[in-house]
């Protein structure tokens, strides 16, 4: 089955976007864990959360639930510069800033733009405005098969996403994190301290590591 998707970029911003490979990769984990109950922390312009409800569907013919945890348009240079995230304010390319701010004067990072996004999985999505920190404690992670997380990259950020997720998350379920090769981020420290607490810790790529709980 995955031969039959295929990542897209919507027109919008991804950091996947010069990395297919990395995304591929995301997606064929995907595929071997099937999961039905999906959180993404770090929805951005909701590319990758798009793909992923496409992939869903493949899988469960519309059996599945996807959570997503984003600032979303209340995000600033702050912010970002913090938490190693893409600048949400600016569109550098001028087609996009054309089509987007001056004629749909859209901003693509909006709650209400990734909800347009993703209004074909309407009855199957339930996106969450706000810090992770706030979010995740009134995520029913009980119920939750596979995490993504890509959203604050400090050190104290992605621990403190990590203990709230693995706080109430059933044993042997997964966790990817992104950019976990990236020196400035705190990523890859918050990941290894778990390397006691958790099943196992493998590195999918350079890029990507996988936690199984």
């Amino acid at each position: 089955m995955i031969n039959d998707f295929k990542f897209k970029l919507y027109f919008r911003k991804s950091s996947f976007k010069k990395d297919i490979f990395s995304a591929n990769i995301l997606f064929e984990q995907i595929e071997a864990h099937k999961p039905k109950n999906f959180l993404e922390v770090g929805v951005f312009q909701g590319v990758t959360s798009r793909n992923i409800c496409e992939k869903l569907n493949l899988i469960h013919q519309n059996q599945f639930k996807y959570h997503g945890i984003d600032i979303f348009e209340d995000a600033n240079n702050i912010l970002d510069d913090k938490e190693k995230t893409s600048k949400h304010n600016k569109i550098s390319n001028p087609i996009k800033h054309l089509i987007y701010n001056v004629f749909f004067k859209a901003d693509l990072n909006s709650l209400k733009s990734v909800k347009n996004l993703l209004k074909k999985f309407d009855k199957n999505i339930k996106l969450y405005k706000g810090l992770s920190s706030e979010i995740l404690p009134n995520i029913k992670m009980s119920e939750i098969d596979f995490v993504f997380l890509d959203g604050g990259h400090s050190y104290e950020t992605v621990k403190n996403d990590l203990y709230l997720i693995l706080k109430n998350i059933q044993k042997n379920k997964v966790i990817i994190c992104d950019d976990y090769d990236q020196k400035d981020y705190g990523v890859k420290k918050a990941v290894d301290e778990l390397i006691n607490n958790v099943t196992e810790i493998k590195e999918l790529n350079k890029r990507l590591v996988k936690i199984t709980t």
